[in-house]
């Protein structure tokens, strides 16, 4: 009895610091929000409301805007409210022009850009990703990054933006001008996250920017996946990142590294003592690239947390030194070596090792493993490396040609914005943002990774967002169907809970709010409330990985007697009892 009354304080203390953070957001951070709000703002008097709310609102320095559609008139009248905001700090702006003409993003974006100069305002946070605004869209902020109000930028997000190699070249001057006149003013830029994931940047465009990420030396996290970036861009970044000590993040997932650029990053590694994650999944590093990032693993790395080479062609051998290197990492949490060419034998190898290291937890699912690598499969290797070595010597003009060529054609097609998005993985933005059963088993078997590459974990809101649209589709009699739901949230739960910068009670407190159980001051619309979304948070709070603590809260809130949850009856007693089961044996 003593007991539970202990676990009912210590959540009735939790729902109380919630409910405490809940009211003061939005007033202490200085933030206003109308996040995914879903609205198409065209003109002036479509945004009166939220202009009004601008201008009476002191001391702002934050504005959500994600997950609406602006015209350019909408913008151009936000931008006006935003004219006199001198503290104003953080530009949450990604997914806003969806539906619009591409014609239609630069004036906007130029007209937000130029309120914030006027207002002397000095921006941390600058996210403008999923906008799919191609080309065009980087010139709408060259200005801005070029000025005062980024000379304290730390975080500049543009994910699958389609920005292209011109445009990529673009944003790297911008940025290396934007340093040059800070360090003269005695402020030096000091960019800290860069996410620019799904961008057609490729060799030039990464190594123009590596050329900043170079000059500015205070690189803390790099994302930049699926860029078509092979040897010479990855090894241009690998010269760029041991001028950045403080880097802990570095994701180049699906690039094509080969071991010419798997060695080359393997010898910037055993700069980069502060590293904790390392994602080079999908990137061909091969046998003797693992082989040299296994040495430089063995050689330092010391509070290294996870190792992604997963689905990048290495042997049973290259995989074992892999294993052996991280013998002494007491910090890892997570060794993903799935996909690659290890056999049944080399499979067993690989878990008996470490197993015996007392890490056999750590070790990724090997279900995706291709088998053994012959002779034949090396050959057919070595001529794809020598045909792209040819293509990487195509003249830099004829690039230059062949993009302003399909900026016209788009241009002349009078094209929406939304239709042009840069490359995405098979179906998972589709899947995210129109969530379907048969969407989520044609991902295929590499679902549950493609999920966990595809969401920002560091945010939680995001997370949770994810959380219930993957959750939306459990059902309980289709077993596919249940299982794949039930993995892609594992892995995606696991990453995020073993995130260094995860917060676990955000996360706690956003799904309570979208579920509709707790109120926000951000105006958050809620969903609509289905059995899978218990049925699936029921799974979880079981995992090991959640943790218990949070429990307790999601005990006090799913114990009142709200209506949102009365058309899931079933399943909201299963997550009751379950909830209940689980604190009890806390």
């Amino acid at each position: 009895m003593t007991g539970g009354v202990t676990l009912l304080k210590m959540a009735s203390d939790i729902v109380a610091q919630l409910a405490d953070s809940l009211a003061k957001a939005g007033v202490e951070d200085g933030e206003l929000s109308y996040k995914g709000q879903g609205r198409k703002l065209d003109d002036a008097q479509s945004v009166e409301e939220i202009v009004k709310e601008i201008q009476e609102f002191e001391g702002l320095q934050a504005l959500r805007l994600e997950g609406n559609t602006f015209g350019v008139e909408a913008a151009q009248a936000i931008a006006k409210a935003l004219e006199t905001k001198s503290q104003f700090q953080r530009c949450y702006w990604s997914d806003m022009f969806t539906g619009r003409l591409r014609c239609e993003i630069p004036p906007a974006l130029n007209s937000l850009g130029d309120a914030l100069m006027l207002a002397g305002a000095r921006l941390t946070v600058l996210d403008l990703s999923d906008n799919a605004f191609g080309p065009d869209g980087v010139k709408g902020i060259e200005n801005l990054l070029k000025s005062t109000a980024c000379y304290t930028l730390q975080e500049l997000r543009l994910n699958n933006c389609g920005m292209g190699i011109g445009r990529g070249k673009i944003l790297a001057a911008s940025l290396i001008q934007c340093h040059k006149k800070s360090s003269a003013d005695g402020t030096p830029l000091s960019l800290k996250v860069f996410v620019a994931g799904r961008n057609r940047l490729e060799n030039d465009g990464a190594t123009a920017l590596a050329q900043a990420f170079q000059l500015m030396g205070s690189m803390e996290e790099v994302h930049m996946p699926q860029n078509g970036i092979n040897h010479p861009g990855v090894t241009a970044l690998a010269t760029a990142m041991q001028h950045n000590a403080g880097l802990r993040i570095l994701n180049l997932n699906d690039n094509t590294f080969t071991e010419k650029g798997a060695i080359a990053m393997a010898q910037a590694l055993k700069h980069l003592r502060s590293i904790q994650v390392i994602n080079f999944g999908d990137c061909l590093v091969r046998p003797a690239g693992a082989a040299a990032i296994a040495e430089t693993v063995s050689e330092g790395l010391p509070i290294l947390k996870e190792l992604n080479l997963s689905f990048c062609e290495i042997t049973e051998e290259a995989a074992l030194a892999v294993a052996q290197a991280v013998t002494n990492k007491d910090q890892l949490v997570k060794l993903d070596l799935n996909g690659n060419c290890l056999g049944e034998d080399g499979c067993k190898a690989l878990r008996d090792a470490m197993e015996d290291m007392n890490m056999g937890e750590l070790l990724g699912s090997l279900s995706d493993d291709e088998g053994d690598q012959d002779d034949d499969d090396k050959d057919e290797d070595d001529d794809e490396e020598k045909d792209d070595d040819d293509d990487e010597e195509v003249d830099e003009e004829e690039l230059e040609e062949e993009e302003e060529e399909e900026e016209e054609e788009e241009s002349i097609d009078n094209k929406l914005s939304t239709p042009v998005s840069a490359p995405r993985p098979p179906d998972v933005s589709s899947f995210l943002s129109f969530p379907s059963p048969d969407k989520l088993l044609k991902l295929g078997a590499k679902r549950a990774l493609l999920i966990e590459q595809q969401v920002d974990v560091s945010d939680a809101t995001k997370t949770a967002e994810a959380f219930l649209k993957i959750a939306s589709v459990y059902k309980e009699e289709n077993n596919d169907v249940k299982n794949a739901v039930l993995d892609s949230i594992d892995a995606l739960m696991k990453k995020a809970f073993s995130t260094p910068s995860f917060q676990g009670y955000s996360f706690v407190s956003s799904l309570l709010v979208l579920l509709g159980l707790i109120k926000s001051e951000d105006k958050v619309k809620p969903v609509l409330v289905v059995p899978g979304h218990l049925h699936t948070l029921e799974h979880v709070v079981r995992q090991d990985y959640f943790p218990k603590e949070n429990v307790a809260v999601l005990e006090a809130f799913m114990s009142r007697n709200d209506k949102v949850l009365d058309s899931c009856g079933n399943a909201r007693n299963g997550l009751q009892s379950t909830l209940h089961r689980v604190g009890a044996e806390d």
